[in-house]
């Protein structure tokens, strides 16, 4: 099966979510023709805005692929939410598996099936302080070599305008009225990777090949130079909290030298003044 059959849920999904999209935002979509009509295939998006799931879904949608995205499986369990996750087919995450290529077993099996499976490879909202794309996480590029599927980059900017990330005040930003940007690139080449084994090596060259692709997508988009590498959120947590340690530490010391020896002055000169004394007795 090339096409996935849009279906009711999705339909639905569409009637509620379009409508609203249209009044209150425009929209800068670019790149469809990069979108494979036929087979399955990978989208791997950027994350920069907890509105910008919709305004992906509204692009992919309107390019007849439906995309099936990865989401953690306690989404699917009970209310209108997970009915309409359910309805929609969208993939469960089991975080609790061991395995990560099993993790990945249902992505693995759409594409087989001719359907669009969408990544967030950052895995969460970047925290990147100017919204770049982060490291990325290294399920996109396992399921990519199990499959050999054409991965898509996709760039969205323009969601983040309306609601910042992590704001804590007036965080839905309604007017002006914001222009949502969807760009979508040619295929990231990954062939040199396909017989090779999947080693920890070989995912974080992967994974840094997507990233790179969705990152020339986004600075086209903004219309600025990309950063020359990618932001690695545990690496500036790791140096916060070492910064912490030694801040910690340098409270803890004793005082300096300066402050020490002034207040031993005093025990010399009364020692200096004792010998004096014994010499003169």
């Amino acid at each position: 099966m090339s096409r996935r059959r849009i279906g009711f849920w999705y339909r639905l999904a569409a009637v509620i979510c379009k409508p609203p999209l249209l009044v209150l935002f425009k929209r800068d979509w670019q790149g469809m023709e990069h979108i494979p009509a036929d087979g399955g295939f990978i989208t791997a998006v950027n994350h920069n805005s907890y509105l910008d799931p919709l305004s992906y879904a509204h692009y992919q949608y309107n390019t007849g692929r439906v995309p099936r995205f990865l989401a953690k499986a306690g989404l699917f369990k009970s209310g209108f939410v997970g009915l309409m996750m359910r309805g929609t087919g969208q993939i469960p995450v089991y975080r609790e598996t061991t395995d990560a290529a099993n993790a990945f077993r249902a992505a693995v099996t759409a594409i087989h099936k001719g359907e669009c499976v969408a990544f967030y490879p950052e895995g969460t909202l970047t925290r990147d302080p100017e919204l770049w794309p982060m490291q990325g996480k290294t399920g996109a590029a396992r399921v990519a070599l199990l499959t050999k599927a054409p991965v898509i980059p996709v760039a969205q900017w323009g969601a983040n305008d309306a609601m910042p990330p992590y704001a804590k005040e007036n965080k839905l930003q309604l007017l002006p009225r914001k222009t949502l940007r969807v760009k979508a690139g040619p295929p990231v080449d990954l062939s040199a990777y396909y017989d090779q084994e999947p080693t920890a090596e070989v995912l974080r060259a992967v994974t840094d090949l997507i990233m790179s692709a969705i990152t020339e997508q986004l600075a086209q988009l903004r219309g600025e130079p990309a950063p020359t590498a990618p932001y690695d959120w545990r690496k500036a947590i790791a140096q916060e909290r070492k910064a912490a340690r030694e801040a910690a530490r340098a409270t803890a010391e004793p005082a300096p030298a300066a402050a020490t020896e002034g207040a031993i002055a005093p025990q010399q000169a009364r020692s200096t003044q004792q010998a004096q004394e014994d010499e003169g007795k």
